[in-house]
């Protein structure tokens, strides 16, 4: 059995707890038998693949490689993410350019199959760049088994600092946030919106994010909500969000519990 996460408490709690041994836990997480043995194939063998083809036809690296992007449930749609990889992202009518998932655009940029100088499968460094982003999703992804709020925290803390270091415009890294569910997911709750915001024109939901956050953070420029204390504040402000709405449920369901438990039976009338 592969090594679980140990989480203590909930919301806040749990975080700091999680924080403080992180380095220790992900350390036993990393070293799993079953993780070291898809890590060490996709080190050994990523640098012979040239095509889209190829990789989809190879379960055990398309494995680690949709991992690496959080897509790991797609493992099954081999036509779908061949032709995502091989068309790549250059041109604007690109299957990926169409998808409002980010991650989808970020494993075919990874991945660079439509480059005209080859994909970036060959250069060195490739695979653990690969290996690093598969190892740290699926710590998050067991971290979510037992609270899903601190994987999204997890995935934040992890990929904002990422986004904020892009070399495009502020809306465009608002654009990628919107359209990568786990991190629109922290937003919402930390700025309190709902989300049937995503209903309304993609240009409004723009404006209605950067006005939230910097009514709520002092800004609405991603380098500097990227930066540390900033970003702790989202977490913190999420995670409280998040109890809340917890206490509430089950207040609710307590009260209705109550209720029925005062109800009177058939047999007693």
């Amino acid at each position: 059995m592969s090594f679980q996460p140990i989480i203590v408490g909930t919301g806040l709690v749990a975080w700091q707890f999680l924080q403080s041994t992180r380095e220790t836990q992900r350390a036993s997480f990393d070293s799993s038998p079953a993780l070291v043995r898809d890590t060490e194939y996709f080190a050994e063998n990523i640098g012979a693949i040239s095509t889209a083809e190829e990789l989809v036809s190879d379960r055990r690296l398309l494995r680690v490689a949709l991992g690496a992007y959080g897509l790991q449930d797609d493992i099954d749609s081999r036509y779908f993410i061949r032709k995502l990889l091989e068309e790549g992202t250059t041109q604007t009518d690109a299957l990926a350019n169409k998808l409002a998932d980010e991650r989808y655009k970020a494993l075919a940029r990874g991945f660079g199959f439509d480059r005209p100088n080859g994909p970036r499968t060959t250069l060195d460094g490739f695979a653990g760049e690969i290996i690093g982003k598969f190892r740290a999703q699926q710590f998050e992804v067991a971290v979510g088994e037992q609270d899903n709020a601190l994987r999204l925290s997890l995935s934040l803390q992890r990929s904002l600092p990422e986004l904020a270091a892009a070399n495009v415009a502020n809306d465009t890294k608002w654009f990628r946030i919107m359209g990568n569910q786990p991190l629109r997911s922290v937003f919402e709750g930390a700025l309190g919106l709902p989300s049937s915001l995503g209903q309304l024109d993609i240009d409004q939901q723009l404006e209605v994010f950067k006005d939230k956050a910097a009514s709520r953070f002092g800004t609405n420029d991603i380098a500097e909500l990227a930066t540390d204390k900033t970003l702790n504040r989202i977490v913190q402000t999420y995670l409280l969000q998040e109890q809340v709405k917890d206490f509430t449920a089950a207040g609710t369901g307590q009260i209705a519990l109550t209720l029925l438990m005062n109800v009177p039976r058939w047999d007693a009338l």
